[in-house]
């Protein structure tokens, strides 16, 4: 296992080498999720690029830090973590909060992005009044109290009903999830709003969502992607919001067909 002092917190990351003249391919988790949901991503995907991954503050095994959070303490966090790495030039693909914080990198530290992938995300995700009504529920009855319900959001029928092996395992990866660490990224989704700056993304961008996401519907991405100039939109049939999860194999094929098109060999 490798860790990091980032910021004044300890990062949980694992790096997977590739040959030097490959890319470097940066992965950024979900809500409620660890690294580990990339896991049949990386294994296609192995030697041809050099991959990162690692468990944002508050999730996983990194420390939980200070909370309540702001996008900004989880984009400086990456961008830390890349500094540490000596890794710059990377193509970042975030899927959720993970895609806010690939958006907030590339504003914050251009140098570090190569180009985006974003995935079931958008620039402003949700309202004041459902996140409030969420970190409510969190507050009361604890992660308990969202599971159901996010995994209804998550995962398409198919995925409940044939793969509940699966199912229970994300699901307590989810529930294993700091409440503090969830309240803080909870808190900092909430305050994002990256509206304003998504028409200045001058990177390679490739938006894509899968078509039954209960949590950043298609609309939502669509219209992320017509925010940004030149954008790639793409959806994947018979996924919900976890597409590295439920549809790893198209995933990886959309990977390799806007890497071909965005000349990142």
């Amino acid at each position: 296992m490798q860790f990091a002092k980032v910021n004044g917190v300890t990062l949980h990351y694992q790096v997977i080498s590739a040959p030097e003249d490959k890319p470097t391919l940066v992965f950024s988790n979900s809500l409620a999720t660890d690294f580990r949901i990339w896991r049949d991503c990386v294994v296609r995907l192995v030697g041809e690029c050099s991959m990162v991954m690692y468990d944002k503050r508050g999730h996983g095994l990194s420390d939980i830090g200070d909370t309540p959070y702001k996008l900004d303490d989880h984009v400086n966090d990456l961008a830390g973590l890349l500094d540490h790495l000596g890794i710059s030039n990377a193509v970042i693909c975030g899927l959720s909060v993970g895609g806010l914080i690939a958006q907030g990198l590339n504003f914050l530290r251009p140098d570090l992005v190569r180009a985006m992938i974003l995935c079931d995300t958008g620039a402003k995700i949700g309202t004041d009044e459902m996140w409030d009504k969420r970190m409510a529920i969190v507050r009361e009855q604890g992660l308990g109290g969202l599971v159901e319900a996010n995994m209804q959001r998550w995962f398409t029928p198919d995925f409940h009903a044939n793969r509940a092996d699966e199912l229970a395992g994300i699901s307590n990866m989810f529930l294993r999830v700091p409440v503090e660490g969830m309240l803080g990224t909870m808190e900092a989704i909430k305050n994002a709003d990256l509206r304003a700056a998504a028409p200045q993304t001058i990177v390679p961008t490739i938006c894509i969502v899968g078509d039954q996401d209960g949590s950043t519907p298609p609309s939502l991405v669509l219209e992320l992607a017509k925010a940004i100039p030149e954008a790639r939109y793409e959806v994947i049939k018979g996924a919900g919001h976890i597409p590295c999860v439920e549809q790893p194999e198209i995933l990886v094929e959309i990977f390799h067909a806007f890497f071909k098109d965005a000349g990142i060999t």
